[in-house]
């Protein structure tokens, strides 16, 4: 938005250095973007402005397309009412671009060196802060969590720094999320953020997104599916918000929004990855595979070079040891640990979960040591792998028998009665009764709310479905109608 003075038009007035709108001397809430849109129609009134200037204005580095632009124009208009002939404020040229009608008086204004840098400084720390957190590196994210608390302390009405503290303190739970003592405080923050972004701005999408995200890791998945939808409806050209649609659905819903992303993101390697989980929850594994060959061919490719594709290989090499093919599956288990060092945001759990899947794959080929060797990998960095520990009991290691349902959990989740059930299962299984462990699956799935719950059932390592399939027919129908 241009600085320098105020715009006076019809009964408003556009400070661009405050970045705020008055109509008749009252504030207006506007979002950010359509206050950047505004502001450039403004400063050319009576020109035609382009789509494309407008686009550069209002969305910088978002590849969006004329749709989010036309949203935008359609909530100005609004707003901003006509003129007092009835004309529109904002006329559409056909082919062209748009053109501020109004007549628009300009007062001069100076600011000092010290007043111009305090105005930068929150939106100088904003783009730095976001940069940070779009890295996905672990050790950026505390760091970011740090500049956005001094935004929002400086810009208390400024919603994007809200969604930018949101997003730093969800990641900084996401780290911890396997642990022990996951940092609950920090999930409880991000949602108070979140909230306050979408009140003070309740056209951002991208609050929205923000907001779904962490609804979903507290457990509201209702409303945390609600919140996306919404976010993508406001901007249905940004690949983040059908990104975060797709983490927060399930079934034939997380398929399309991962498709609608790739096809704003072609090639992004996590879409790949959670259209491929669907397909395993369907068992149609052919699938599955060719979904993640597909991202991880962007990555060689170059096409993703700035996104990881951190769970691909462990989820591919899962995907061929189910049909047997342990020398495959152990090449890509190695590529996946291979990537532990990059500091990822899921490198630790995707590391803990590559190890126990390279200790279940010993123990078929009843190579107790190596076995052992990697289930204490996996717990060296998940200290509660409910499996690993399970892995370990099952070769008489007497301290990791893991509780029934409390001591250990599974990476990356809130331990659900579903996920109690399939920690039961394996255990049972590696008994020598896998009838009965069909069964308790068969019954718990029946009986569990809707979502992605047990959907690793078909390659579950220690499990081993595919070797004696006949006691699983039910429950594993029964776990394909839930991803439908």
């Amino acid at each position: 938005m241009p600085v320098g003075g105020r715009f006076v038009f019809a009964s408003f007035e556009l400070d661009p250095s405050r970045r705020r709108l008055l109509a008749s001397g009252e504030p207006v809430v506007i979002p950010e973007r359509h206050l950047d849109v505004l502001g450039l129609l403004v400063a050319r009134a009576g020109q035609i402005v382009s789509k494309d200037d407008l686009i550069r204005a209002g969305w910088q580095d978002v590849a969006v397309g004329d749709n989010s632009l036309e949203q935008a124009i359609s909530s100005l208009r609004r707003r901003l009412g006509t003129n007092v002939d009835g004309t529109a404020l904002i006329a559409t040229v056909p082919r062209r671009g748009y053109r501020l009608t109004a007549v628009v008086s300009r007062t001069a204004a100076r600011e000092s060196e010290a007043g111009l840098e305090a105005l930068l400084m929150p939106h100088r720390a904003f783009i730095e802060g976001r940069a940070a957190l779009e890295s996905l590196a672990a050790d950026q994210v505390s760091g970011a969590r740090g500049v956005f608390t001094t935004v929002v302390r400086d810009a208390p009405e400024y919603a994007a720094a809200h969604v930018g503290l949101a997003n730093a303190c969800v990641m900084q739970y996401e780290m911890t999320r396997a642990d022990a003592q996951p940092d609950a405080a920090a999930l409880a923050q991000a949602e108070r953020h979140a909230r306050e972004a979408c009140r003070l701005d309740p056209q951002s999408a991208e609050a929205w997104a923000t907001l779904g995200f962490v609804l979903d890791r507290t457990g509201h998945n209702l409303d945390a599916r609600a919140a996306s939808n919404r976010a993508v409806s406001l901007e249905p050209d940004n690949w983040r918000h059908s990104f975060r649609l797709a983490c927060v659905s399930w079934g034939e819903e997380r398929l399309r929004a991962a498709r609608r992303t790739l096809a704003l993101l072609p090639g992004f390697p996590l879409a790949h990855w959670l259209a491929a989980t669907v397909h395993v929850a369907r068992q149609v594994l052919t699938d599955a595979e060719r979904e993640i060959a597909a991202g991880l061919a962007s990555r060689s490719g170059g096409s993703g070079g700035r996104f990881s594709s951190v769970a691909l290989h462990w989820m591919l090499g899962l995907l061929v040891l189910a049909r047997g093919d342990h020398h495959r599956a152990l090449e890509h288990f190695q590529h996946e640990l291979a990537q532990e060092q990059y500091g990822h945001l899921y490198a630790r759990e995707c590391a803990a979960n590559t190890w126990y899947a390279i200790g279940a794959l010993h123990l078929r080929r009843g190579d107790r040591a190596n076995a052992r060797a990697a289930f204490e990998q996996a717990i060296d960095r998940v200290a509660r792998h409910a499996f690993a520990h399970i892995g370990l009991a099952s070769l008489g290691v007497p301290h990791a028998v893991p509780g029934e349902t409390g001591d250990a959990t599974l990476v990356g989740t809130r331990m659900s009665a579903l996920d109690d059930s399939l920690v039961r299962a394996v255990r049972i299984s590696l008994g020598r009764t896998p009838d009965r462990a069909a069964h308790m699956m068969d019954d718990a799935l029946a009986v569990a709310p809707p979502g992605s719950g047990a959907w690793m059932l078909p390659i579950e390592p220690l499990l081993h479905i595919s070797a004696h399939p006949e006691p699983w027919k039910a429950a594993l129908a029964r776990l394909r109608h839930r991803a439908v």
